[in-house]
């Protein structure tokens, strides 16, 4: 007679990529393992991880590369083209565009990881909470979430931030999640209700584990992969949306350092000094396409269909 198969054989079988055999040939790579494994090999993920690890450090510290002040002005040198120790020319009021574009990721980046971090958070939790339970939870939340989908973006940014006088980044960040949670959330929940079907999180629940062990245990660590590519991707989007809002005036405001701002204020030269606009706005499309073109090879090394 076979031997009765014991709770604890039963338990280590639950999760993907558990060991098969008693461990007889090593345990078996995980999603996540597979998807490092990949992405090390991927020259798009190599190259784009570099540019953001620099824009980070140069956001951090960007005395290591700008000595200067970005408000130090000095209007006998507006619209002046590069000069010695002044690579960039300088903008219309005598301002050093390379130190402001030095200055300028610093605001981009916090902009950007912020947001991601607050909408992932808030997106992921209601999608995961509204695929796992379901029905009145389900419909409530979807509803709420089509009221926000509703609300243009920029429409939104000139009504709700043109009463903000703060120049710091943090209505901005706030703006972006309230705004930008629904998408994550119906990631996230169509992602969970693909994930609770699957025969490992049947065999939990037989066994008697709690929702919240199903929930965190067994569901999680596999609907998560598409929350990251998507939250990856929208990182660029956002820092391209921060600058959208600082060039309109609703965004950051000055003192503060953007390159939205810079762009605004180097609009109107650009036939006369092209260099205020061409700096900072090629810094603003770098990082984007950074943030793309990483979002692009973490989906690759997560979908196995396109393995």
């Amino acid at each position: 007679m076979p031997e009765p198969v014991t709770p604890v054989t039963v338990e280590a079988q639950l999760t993907p990529g558990a060991p098969e055999g008693g461990g007889a040939e090593g345990p078996a790579r995980s999603l996540w393992s597979d998807a490092w494994r990949s992405l090390r090999r991927n020259p798009v993920f190599i190259v784009s991880a570099l540019i953001i690890l620099f824009l980070v450090i140069v956001a951090i510290w960007p005395q290591l590369l700008a000595s200067g002040d970005p408000n130090d002005c000095d209007l006998a040198h507006g619209q002046d083209t590069s000069s010695s120790g002044h690579p960039f020319g300088y903008d219309a009021q005598g301002c050093d565009v390379y130190t402001r574009t030095v200055y300028g990721a610093r605001a981009s980046i916090t902009v950007g990881v912020c947001a991601t971090a607050g909408v992932a958070l808030l997106g992921g939790i209601l999608g995961a909470l509204a695929g796992f339970f379901g029905r009145w939870a389900d419909a409530l939340l979807s509803r709420v979430a089509d009221i926000f989908f509703g609300i243009p973006v920029i429409l939104g940014g000139l009504v709700l931030l043109s009463v903000v006088t703060s120049t710091t980044v943090w209505p901005v960040v706030g703006f972006i999640v309230l705004l930008g949670w629904p998408q994550i959330s119906r990631i996230a929940r169509g992602s969970v209700i693909t994930v609770k079907e699957n025969d490992y999180v049947h065999a939990a629940r037989t066994l008697g584990a709690s929702n919240s062990r199903i929930l965190l245990r067994h569901i999680l660590p596999n609907a998560i992969a598409p929350v990251i590519v998507v939250a990856t991707i929208a990182l660029g989007t956002y820092i391209a949306l921060e600058a959208t809002l600082s060039f309109l005036g609703v965004g950051l405001k000055p003192p503060a350092v953007s390159w939205g701002i810079d762009i605004s204020n180097a609009a109107p030269y650009i036939r006369n000094a092209p260099h205020m606009l061409l700096y900072p706005a090629g810094a603003l499309a770098l990082t984007v396409l950074a943030f793309i073109m990483l979002g692009d090879a973490v989906r690759d090394a997560l979908d196995p269909k396109l393995r």
